[in-house]
């Protein structure tokens, strides 16, 4: 075996849906109907988000990396919580005066789980799936 320590990934999916509109006051209603499309929806529209917590570090002596249920419970109470079935512009402080694009839940989400975060494997990444086609990834420093 290597002296080099061997680093393991491990990824949580969790769903959650969500609503939001795409708007910004520093357009005309013409450049918000154009930058954002359908997304600039004046009732808003919703999506079935895919969210991956993806953690990194070095197995136990029992050969996990972390206790799930731990993982779980942080994101159902810090996330799952707070995002399923709201409107992320009108039921979300934080996106007050912030457009709630899905490049802006990534921070949001990456920063709830950083503050609480005790687990003993390191927050590597989330990784939220909007779409098929729409997919981000944020990498964190924890």
């Amino acid at each position: 075996m290597s002296s080099t320590p061997n680093v393991v990934r491990l990824t949580r999916r969790y769903r959650f849906a969500a609503s939001h509109r795409l708007d910004t006051a520093a357009l005309s209603p013409e450049e918000n109907r154009k930058l954002y499309g359908k997304c600039n929806n004046p009732y808003g529209h919703g999506h079935d988000y895919v969210l991956d917590v993806i953690l990194e570090g070095q197995p136990d002596g029992n050969g996990q990396l972390v206790d799930r249920r731990a993982v779980d419970e942080l994101v159902s109470g810090q996330v799952l919580a707070r995002l399923d079935h709201r409107n992320l512009n009108v039921d979300l402080p934080e996106f007050a005066g912030v457009i709630p694009t899905t490049e802006n839940l990534a921070f949001l989400i990456r920063d709830a789980l950083a503050s609480q975060w005790t687990l003993p494997a390191r927050l590597a990444a989330v990784r939220i799936s909007e779409t098929a086609r729409n997919i981000f990834e944020l990498e964190t420093d924890k």
